[in-house]
Order: C-alpha cells, then sequence, then structure tokens
C-alpha cells in the first residue's frame, strides 16, 4: 500500500510497459522479480521454483538484513537507483519484517568527467586507485567535500589542480600558526588577531549548522575557506610583539582545523611531511632532482646580482612552466611545488 514512498510517485499514475515490456503472467504490472530462471551458462541454486537466481533487487534487501538487521539507519546510492531499485528494495523487506527497512536515504548525484556521465561504455572510467597515482589521497577528499553529496561532481584535471590549490593553502596555513619563531606568549595585542580569535570561536556553530543542514559539505568547507582567509590575514600582520602573533590565537587556530580535519579526514599530517611530500612529486613531474632546482635558483641569484633582469625571468619562468614556484624571501629564495 506504500509502494512508492521514497520516490514519491504515485502508483495510480506509473504507466504500465514505460520500462519494460508487460508480462501477462504478473498478477500487477509493477510486480518485480524476485527469483529469474536461471539461463544456460549462468549460476545458479535449486530452489521450489527450478533452478535460479535472486533478482537484483531482493539480494541487497538480503545482504543488509544478514549484515545490519531488520531496521539500520543510512541507506545510500546513486540518484538513479531511487526508482525502481531502492523503492523495491523496501517493499520486499518491509513486506518480510513489518518493520521499517531505514530510517535514513542519502542518494549522490553522479561523477562527471569533463562535463560527461562517468562510464564504462564511454571509455572515460576512472577508480580511486588512478587518480591516487597523481594525487594525494586528501585531496581527492577535498574535491567530493565541496560539492553537497546530491550535486553532481564534474571530474576534471582542472577542477582537481585547483583542489589542490586549496589544499596547499589550508596546510601553508597551519604551517604558519605552528611556526614557534613567530609566536609570543599571551593574548592577541591587534584588532586584525581579536578579529581572527573571535572568528575561530564562532566556527563550530557555523560548521555544525551546514553539516546538520543535509550533510551541506560545500556550505561547512565555505565556513573554513573564510576563517583561512581571516587567519592568514592576522599571521601575515606584525604584531606588537617580535613581529609575530599570539599563543592563544595559534592554539585555537590549530584546534579548530584539527577538529573539522576529523570529521573531513583532512589535515591528517604534518604540514612539514606534507609539502616535503608535494615537493618529491613535483619533482618527479618536472624530471628535475632538488641539486637541479638549487643550481637553477643559485644561478638566479647570480643573474640578479648581475642585474641580468633577463636571464633571472628566464629561470624563474623555466621553473614555473615545470610546475615549480619562486618564492624571494629576505633568507633567501625558497621553492615550492604549484
Amino acid at each position: 500500500k506504500q509502494y512508492g514512498k521514497l520516490s514519491g510517485k504515485d502508483t495510480e499514475s506509473l504507466q504500465s510497459g514505460a520500462r519494460v515490456d508487460v508480462d501477462e503472467r504478473k498478477k500487477s504490472p509493477l510486480d518485480f522479480a524476485l527469483w529469474k530462471a536461471a539461463k544456460p551458462g549462468e549460476p545458479y541454486w535449486e530452489s521450489p521454483w527450478g533452478r535460479g537466481r535472486p533478482g537484483w533487487h531482493i539480494e541487497c534487501s538480503a545482504m543488509s538484513q544478514k549484515y545490519l538487521g531488520e531496521t539500520f539507519d543510512i541507506h545510500g546510492g546513486g540518484m538513479d537507483l531511487v526508482f525502481p531499485h531502492h523503492e523495491n528494495e523496501i517493499a520486499q523487506a518491509e513486506c518480510t519484517t513489518g518493520k521499517p527497512f531505514a530510517r535514513y536515504w542519502l542518494h549522490n548525484g553522479f561523477v562527471n568527467i569533463d562535463k560527461e556521465k562517468m562510464s564504462k561504455s564511454l571509455k572515460n572510467f576512472k577508480t580511486i586507485r588512478d587518480v591516487l597515482a597523481d594525487y594525494h589521497p586528501e585531496v581527492i577528499r577535498l574535491f567530493l567535500l565541496t560539492s553537497q553529496y546530491r550535486s553532481p561532481v564534474d571530474f576534471s584535471a582542472q577542477n582537481l589542480a585547483e583542489t589542490q590549490a586549496g589544499l596547499d593553502r589550508f596546510y601553508a596555513l597551519l604551517q604558519d600558526v605552528q611556526d614557534s619563531a613567530r609566536i609570543y606568549d599571551g593574548d592577541p595585542q591587534t584588532d586584525v588577531e581579536r578579529k581572527a580569535l573571535e572568528a575561530i570561536e564562532e566556527f563550530p556553530a557555523k560548521f555544525k549548522a551546514a553539516m546538520d543542514d543535509d550533510f551541506n559539505t560545500a556550505q561547512a568547507l565555505g565556513h573554513l575557506y573564510s576563517l583561512t582567509r581571516i587567519l592568514n590575514a592576522a599571521v601575515h600582520t606584525p604584531g606588537q610583539d617580535a613581529g609575530g602573533f599570539s599563543r592563544r590565537l595559534a592554539e585555537a587556530a590549530c584546534a579548530v582545523f584539527r577538529d573539522a580535519g576529523s570529521v573531513f579526514g583532512l589535515f591528517q599530517v604534518e604540514p612539514a611531511a606534507y609539502f616535503a611530500a608535494r615537493k618529491q612529486d613535483g619533482i618527479s613531474t618536472a624530471g628535475l632532482s632538488e641539486a637541479d632546482i638549487q643550481c637553477l635558483i643559485d644561478e638566479r641569484l647570480e643573474a640578479r646580482r648581475q642585474k641580468n633582469w633577463a636571464r633571472a625571468d628566464e629561470i624563474r619562468d623555466e621553473l614555473a612552466a615545470k610546475g615549480i614556484a619562486l618564492k624571494d624571501t629576505p633568507q633567501g629564495t625558497e621553492w615550492s611545488v604549484k
């Protein structure tokens, strides 16, 4: 009687034969197979109805009942499975047990590859293992979290590169707030630091509200990006003591990133280890060694001393083309992977 309650479909308005040809042996055109007769060469089991195998829908209900019980909390799946698959799972499970099947349903959007649906038939299918060969696991995780789970995601090299840059910014901030040489004891001394501490104190409530809103990870991350901008302004603005920022601010920033990261599975490595791995990946891709890069940096430094700006720019551009970014600081030239 409740068939259609998940998808919101009215069974009276469903058109017979719209999806598959109507089988005259059915009592109702909406009936679906619980047991299918085995075709030659297919796996089969003996049954009172002859050799066969479970229907597509019942095998899922059977597995969930065996491992999760008659009623469980969360059932997930793609948007395309709401009807008829998940609707049929509910029908057969609840008719069998008389109990609710799943308390909550989460249906995710599709993964597109360069704006086309990912599928083996289009030969644009990628596995997690494939992507891990080129990207840090947290890049993939962050990429998926930037969209609300019901929304489609467009998987492309450009989008992953942008996500990589975003993760780099998060880790760069964490590296800054853990730099003990720049931290002074005591409370914040500047307005920008006080504003940052206030933003940190407001963040947990904003984060929780976003996650309570149907797991709106995109909005939760938006709050984290906003907090990052405020914190960057604070840690890069000289304080009244030693040109740094307060220990209270640094500890609060680390704590808020640790808490958010524990929910999302992000920021699980130390910033120094993260950037060391990024450098190794970068020089491998660029076909250079650290010694090669340092040699070019030294050559560029000599060119700058001789005011040979053209050669200095040429070296910088040469490294940039290979994904290596240079940053001139009072302590010397630093390099990182773009």
